[in-house]
């Protein structure tokens, strides 16, 4: 891995929109989360992603989360920020605005909605790079909801960018990223991104994960990584098959994933409010469902920490 590489890695979990009462950001819990974040032994936080509801909050309060974030853990953390809009221009003012606050990274999905040709990708996110000249840029591949997929090159385009440093790959089939690190002939980094195939993505070579459920369950997370890193794959493989069963569970019932984590974090002390329509709340019926999810996760914190 390259030099400048060497922060990339790790457990890094996507941060979740913490709202108050009547559904405002609240800079108070973001600041909370953060601190739990922190006292939990990842790495890192992801700022303003797919967790974080990001295509449903203003420009201004994803500032409010990340000044927030960066009060709280700036410094102590990495921090990544994802800045993407669904226009170049708010993308750019939010790609300034975090390279200010001293981000060790923004990151940007593609344009979604129009499907947009490469050319008018890499413009795009060479737009938002150059926003922020001082800061490394990551890519975020989630084709399944972006609606476009990173290519071999697009990559390769992205390349001509020395600012360009890492892949955060939630695409399904781990061979991309086998196929993005061999493109990058060593100079990038590549994050395992769906949570389920972490230990498929290490194996393909991801230098670690950013992951939507690993706020509620770090600890698992970081015992999964320090188990691949020893080489353990036996018990790796057994944790990772818990932390599925826990995924799923999390995913049973009537309200949005996010929601029951923020339910299950509620228990332990953390709000972060509910999530924001059109993501569904959960219900009074979803209650024993959380309450199951709760007792997954402890057992296998029990079994395995």
């Amino acid at each position: 891995m390259d030099q400048k590489n060497q922060k990339y890695q790790g457990i890094i979990p996507a941060f979740y929109a913490c709202y108050d009462d009547v559904g405002e950001i609240s800079p108070s819990r973001t600041q909370a989360l953060a601190r739990h974040l922190l006292a939990q032994g990842v790495q890192g936080v992801y700022v303003n992603g797919s967790s974080g509801e990001c295509i449903y909050l203003s420009v201004q309060e994803r500032k409010t989360i990340l000044e927030n974030v960066m009060e709280a853990v700036g410094g102590k953390l990495l921090v990544i920020a994802h800045v993407a809009c669904n226009n170049t221009r708010d993308s750019i003012e939010l790609a300034r605005h975090a390279q200010q606050l001293g981000v060790d990274a923004i990151a940007a999905i593609p344009p979604i909605y129009f499907r947009l040709n490469e050319q008018a990708i890499a413009k795009y996110w060479n737009d938002i790079s150059a926003a922020a000249s001082k800061t490394d840029f990551i890519i975020y591949n989630i084709p399944q909801l972006a609606g476009v997929a990173l290519t071999l090159p697009l990559l390769h385009e992205m390349m001509k960018n020395p600012r360009m440093v890492a892949v955060k790959n939630s695409s399904m089939p781990v061979q991309d990223i086998w196929q993005f690190l061999d493109a990058g002939e060593g100079r990038i980094d590549v994050f395992n991104g769906p949570d389920e195939q972490f230990i498929a993505g290490r194996i393909m070579g991801a230098c670690g994960g950013i992951g939507g459920t690993y706020g509620v369950m770090p600890k698992l997370f970081l015992k999964l990584n320090l188990l691949f890193e020893d080489g353990n794959f036996s018990q790796a493989t057994a944790l990772q098959g818990e932390i599925c069963r826990i995924i799923t569970a999390l995913c049973s019932c009537q309200g949005n994933m996010y929601d029951v984590i923020k339910q299950i974090l509620r228990r332990k002390g953390i709000y972060c409010g509910s999530v924001r329509a059109p993501l569904l709340a959960v219900e009074q019926s979803d209650v024993q469902q959380i309450g199951i999810c709760e007792k997954m996760i402890k057992e296998a914190e029990m079994k395995y920490l």
